[in-house]
């Protein structure tokens, strides 16, 4: 396990060593892990309305898989029967 520093007033630091029933290394680990969970959920959550917001822009009925098929073919040529 890696070993971070983290800096706080002084009287913070007094305020902890009266409470020295509370493991402290325990607490910010899990709130270092608590934000890294939100961040993670919030960049999912971004691509998700991101990719909603393409989606309602195509028109109805359009089929991606003839576009992609139209690229494909004009890239490698269209395939041999």
């Amino acid at each position: 396990m890696t070993s971070i520093s983290v800096r706080v007033p002084d009287e913070v630091k007094r305020k902890m060593k009266k409470l020295n029933h509370i493991n402290w290394s325990k607490e910010l680990r899990e709130v270092i892990l608590k934000i890294i969970n939100q961040e993670e959920n919030r960049n999912i959550a971004e691509a998700l309305l991101s990719n909603e917001e393409l989606r309602k822009d195509a028109p109805s009925k359009w089929d991606s898989t003839e576009l992609i098929r139209n690229w494909r073919d004009s890239r490698y040529g269209t395939p041999s029967d």
